[in-house]
């Protein structure tokens, strides 16, 4: 530990260096979603919620979507790590047809999502319009995939800063283009909550269409060769990818599921309950998004000494990443707690949802801790290309332990919970509980595939 302690030094710079435009990149991602809902409520309510139930649904369908594409991550970082620049240019181009695989699937899920919305018994108008969003959005996900492809390339060759600077030029048309297509302007009628999908198609092929500029005409892109030839579908290079990609994918559902659940579980305690809590939610989605990018910096980090062979350099990044990304949450998750009311007086809800968010702060304290760890954990993982034994821990931590545990505890099934555990808290409390699981199994499960791979891929004497 104390090697691993002495490297601080050294790497938490470099993590810093690209988590610091990723963190930017992610908030301005979290931005869109609080431009539209906040657009949205000022036009009609039926339009909010319309503008809810379809956005749950595409979430939960694109995560997972882009979870199978974020594979190349790892694979071309390693790539990058080895030096073995042509190659990345083909893993690329195969990423783009398995992106272009996945766009068809996903349309073809959205097309059909009345099958979902007739579920919720909505009125025929929020129905429609729900519909209607999904439907406008399905033109822009094939743009949607292709970047999301781009993003991991240049996630993968520690180029995030390019990436940040074309979402910040799309959120700086988001309002405009929002405010055009939802209230109508210049003879074009407004469409209300659908309005947003159309701004957000239409930034959608501005970001690809940008990003692809820079890559053909950029000069680091070179050595890549990215489109410089066509390639046709290589089953086994996408079946790699699938392979790798899958799990992610699916723990990325995983993930969005058991807090969408855990939302409908509490919304049976009562509308201030459910209020409270998405409150707390959302401010702990925000805070999220620091261990979200210093973990993937790590990932490229990690994944880039692994293909440069340095298995033990590899390790130890990964465990000052660790280090760093819990206690750095362990402090914005105090900071929160002591600022609890200032947090809350933000967002002016009545007292009676205050009385009920200002117990979830303590949950949030103790949950930045664990959710460091685990997501640290994970993509670690990920730079060595393993991923389905963290998707069984996240399928039974986070449904079972999460959930489950939720349910005994906020429902008080067995007649003996106490008090302060009951209701919403019970749920947050066993949330926090399964991400505590998870980070023991996924931190182990780092510690031992480190050893097995200085084991099996010996540093080569020059």
């Amino acid at each position: 530990m104390l090697l691993r302690l002495s490297r601080l030094r050294e790497d938490i710079p470099a993590l810093l260096k690209l988590a610091g435009p990723l963190l930017v990149g992610q908030l301005a991602v979290i931005a869109f979603g609080v431009l539209d809902t906040a657009m949205t409520a000022r036009y009609s309510a039926d339009d909010l919620a319309a503008l809810a139930m379809a956005s749950a649904i595409f979430i939960s369908v694109y995560v997972g979507l882009t979870g199978v594409v974020s594979a190349l991550a790892p694979i071309a970082g390693q790539l990058f790590g080895a030096k073995r620049y042509d190659e990345i240019g083909e893993e690329v181009r195969q990423a783009i047809w398995l992106a272009i695989l996945l766009s068809l699937f996903g349309a073809l899920v959205l097309w059909n999502a009345d099958l979902i919305l007739d579920i919720s018994q909505v009125s025929p108008e929020i129905h429609a319009k729900a519909s209607l969003y999904m439907h406008i959005l399905v033109l822009g996900l094939p743009a949607s995939m292709a970047m999301r492809v781009l993003i991991a390339l240049h996630n993968a060759v520690s180029r995030p800063t390019i990436i940040t600077i074309v979402q910040l030029i799309g959120l700086a048309a988001k309002f405009p283009l929002n405010y055009l297509f939802i209230y109508g302007a210049f003879g074009i009628e407004g469409m209300g909550g659908p309005g947003c999908a159309v701004a957000t198609v239409i930034i959608n092929w501005l970001w690809l269409l940008i990003t692809l500029w820079i890559v053909i005409a950029g000069r680091f892109y070179k050595p890549f060769a990215l489109f410089t030839r066509f390639s046709k579908p290589d089953l086994h290079r996408i079946g790699v990818m699938l392979r790798l990609g899958m799990p992610i994918g699916f723990s990325y559902l995983i993930e969005v599921t058991s807090f969408t659940f855990m939302s409908l579980f509490i919304a049976r305690l009562g509308t201030e309950a459910l209020a409270g809590h998405q409150i707390v939610a959302n401010i702990g989605t925000v805070i999220y998004m620091v261990p979200l990018s210093l973990s993937i910096a790590t990932m490229t980090l990690v994944s880039q000494s692994i293909g440069a062979n340095q298995q033990s350099k590899a390790e130890q990044i990964g465990w000052s990443s660790v280090f760093f990304t819990t206690t750095a949450c362990a402090v914005i998750g105090l900071t929160a707690w002591f600022f609890r009311t200032e947090l809350l007086n933000l967002y002016d809800p009545p007292e009676e949802v205050k009385q009920f968010a200002v117990p979830l702060f303590l949950f949030i304290a103790f949950y930045q801790i664990f959710d460091a760890l685990q997501v640290s954990a994970a993509f670690i993982l990920r730079a060595y290309r393993i991923a389905f034994w963290p998707m069984l821990i996240y399928a039974l931590s986070l449904w079972g332990v999460g959930l489950g545990g939720g349910y005994l505890l906020g429902f008080n099934i067995t007649g003996n919970v106490p008090l302060a555990l009951q209701g919403a808290s019970g749920f947050w409390a066993a949330n926090s509980l399964s991400l505590g699981v998870a980070a023991v199994f996924l931190l182990y499960l780092f510690k031992r595939t480190a050893i097995r791979f200085q084991k099996t891929h010996p540093p080569v004497l020059v």
